[in-house]
């Protein structure tokens, strides 16, 4: 195997391993799985040293998410306490404005289902199971 070949699949796996582990779904994660394809193209003759260095920069940049919109410096979204400051932050520069996030069918919509997702991982065997009660039976 190639030198460049060897350098982009270590690059690879410690993008993979830098990974943040998905708190909603434990038992399925994303580095698992690139593992495993990454492992499957390595014995079945897999894409070019060229490719595999894109492929070990498109992971790095998703990790490092460079995508993400500017912040200012007083507001860094890295800093974040929870998940639900992320809705309230003005110091975007394309703001999400207040109009798009309160949708006049249902104003709390976001907001609850920020909530909900820090909730879930938490949450007990019994108090998924009397949500799923609730959700089937709904009185009105």
């Amino acid at each position: 195997m190639a030198k460049s070949a060897l350098s982009a699949r270590n690059h690879i796996l410690r993008a993979l391993g830098k990974w943040p582990q998905d708190i909603i779904r434990p038992q399925v994660q994303f580095q698992d799985v690139l593992r495993k394809r990454f492992e499957s193209k390595a014995t079945s003759g897999g894409p070019s040293d060229l490719a595999e260095l894109r492929q070990a920069n498109a992971l790095y940049s998703l990790l490092e998410n460079r995508y993400k919109k500017k912040v200012s410096n007083d507001a860094d979204i890295t800093n974040a306490t929870c998940k639900s400051d992320l809705l309230t932050w003005k110091s975007l520069q394309y703001p999400i404005t207040g109009t798009l996030l309160q949708p006049k069918s249902n104003p709390t919509y976001f907001h609850d289902l920020v909530k909900e997702l820090e909730e879930a991982p938490n949450r007990s065997w019994l108090d998924r199971f009397m949500l799923r009660v609730k959700g089937v039976v709904r009185l009105k």
